[in-house]
């Protein structure tokens, strides 16, 4: 089954990236048939961000989307998004990719379900 993830809020301060990512680590370990894509979209695109340092004990969702990249999830954000965030491609977690919403509509019609954060 192909699982489409669409994240909307920032990376920390509300929890919703990290149980998005719970539920994508999840389904890749427990599912070898699962196959999951994440969109980042608003200020989720600074979740991708590389170099995050959060104190010990917090999690970091950096660490996670790397996880789920080594499982075989594609991660995409949106570059609108990163625009407006100053963000650019180069300080994006390696593996994760800009994207536009051509491409999140393209993955939207090919995935069996759609959940979004």
């Amino acid at each position: 089954m192909k699982f489409l993830m669409i994240l909307n809020d920032p990376p920390y301060g509300t929890e919703r990236v990290y149980n998005g990512l719970r539920l994508a680590t999840n389904l890749l370990a427990k599912h070898e048939e699962a196959e999951v894509s994440l969109f980042l979209m608003g200020d989720a695109a600074s979740a991708a961000k590389s170099g995050q340092q959060t104190p010990n004990g917090y999690y970091n969702v950096e660490r996670m989307f790397t996880s789920v990249l080594r499982k075989g999830a594609t991660v995409k954000v949106c570059g609108t998004c990163m625009d407006a965030r100053g963000l650019t491609d180069t300080e994006l977690v390696e593996g994760a990719s800009r994207s536009t919403m051509d491409e999140l509509t393209e993955m939207t019609v090919n995935v069996d379900k759609v959940l979004v954060f």
